[in-house]
């Protein structure tokens, strides 16, 4: 008897191992969180890997982990200056001087008889073969404007238009020269500006899809980029920290931001012995925040909180 117990109570068991209670079939109220197997969470994203020695330097591989924001976020807007402003390509269209600029409406051709008229009143600043560069960027609410070789429509100081009333006349002052002479053959002013339209709120983009917009007139394919000819001056030292993805001492600005990026907050103070200096911080106390402080022009200190 004490046999059959013993057998009957172990095929209960069995039978009872086979079967999921019930229980086990509904999820936990408060499932746990999927954490990094570490505490340490990095403060600025990995780079891609490097190729040929040029991390850094070269535009970032679109991103296929999901769908992009309907709109332009501040990350991607902040590579499209790093990837796209400096960028050498070759005009395949004469493009005018003067602030009318090119106008390219998204999703539609180009308008030729438009391209053609401004041309011919306005002069050509760029013609078709000429290598330019892309000098600077401008977001707007639906349209980004690119201003080639310097831009078509230069750049003027309030004093420009300061005047004077004495006795009764107005006079106006001399005009200021403090406009930004640029690159050097790169004047404001001297160049053309191109307006990409959206007629809608700017969309998400990488760098990539900005110059396929900018393929009616510019072709960026057989250019050699600015920032890897930039990048190929470097020291040893320096490149291997930008390819690190970290600040060391002895960078300038434009090597802090190839490195790790534009900080979320500046300031700027003199010290005890009068110097100037300017604290570029990279974070959210009490999160991880880093400081990189700049005496003169160059980084003279990099402090970590917490550590």
């Amino acid at each position: 008897m004490p046999n059959w117990l013993a057998l009957t109570l172990a095929m209960f068991l069995l039978s009872d191992a086979d079967v999921p209670r019930v229980n086990s079939l509904r999820p936990p109220a408060n499932p746990p969180a999927n954490l990094p197997s570490n505490d340490e969470i990095p403060l600025f994203p990995d780079a891609a890997s490097p190729n040929d020695g040029q991390a850094g330097a070269q535009s970032p591989a679109k991103s296929t982990s999901g769908p992009k924001s309907a709109t332009l976020q501040d990350t991607s807007r902040l590579e499209l200056v790093r990837y796209v402003s400096g960028e050498f390509a070759k005009a395949v269209k004469p493009m005018p001087a003067g602030k009318e600029g090119v106008l390219i409406n998204v999703g539609k051709p180009l308008n030729m008889e438009q391209l053609d008229r401004a041309v011919a009143t306005h002069g050509a600043a760029v013609n078709t073969g000429d290598n330019v560069q892309i000098t600077r960027l401008e977001f707007r609410a639906h349209q980004i404007v690119v201003d080639v070789n310097g831009g078509g429509r230069g750049k003027h100081s309030w004093k420009d238009h300061l005047q004077v009333s004495l006795g009764g006349a107005t006079m106006p002052t001399m005009q200021s020269s403090s406009q930004d002479s640029g690159p050097p053959g790169l004047q404001p002013g001297m160049g053309s500006t191109i307006f990409l339209e959206f007629n809608k709120p700017l969309p998400d983009l990488s760098p990539e899809d900005l110059k396929q917009l900018l393929a009616p007139v510019l072709n960026f394919a057989k250019e050699r980029s600015a920032a890897v000819q930039w990048f190929d001056t470097l020291p040893p030292e320096m490149k291997k920290a930008i390819q690190e993805r970290k600040p060391v001492v002895g960078m300038d600005r434009e090597e802090v931001v190839a490195a790790i990026g534009k900080p979320d907050h500046k300031v700027r103070e003199r010290d005890t012995d009068g110097n100037d200096i300017e604290d570029w911080i990279y974070g959210q106390p009490p999160s991880k925040t880093v400081f990189v402080r700049f005496t003169g022009e160059r980084v003279s200190g990099i402090k970590q909180f917490p550590q």
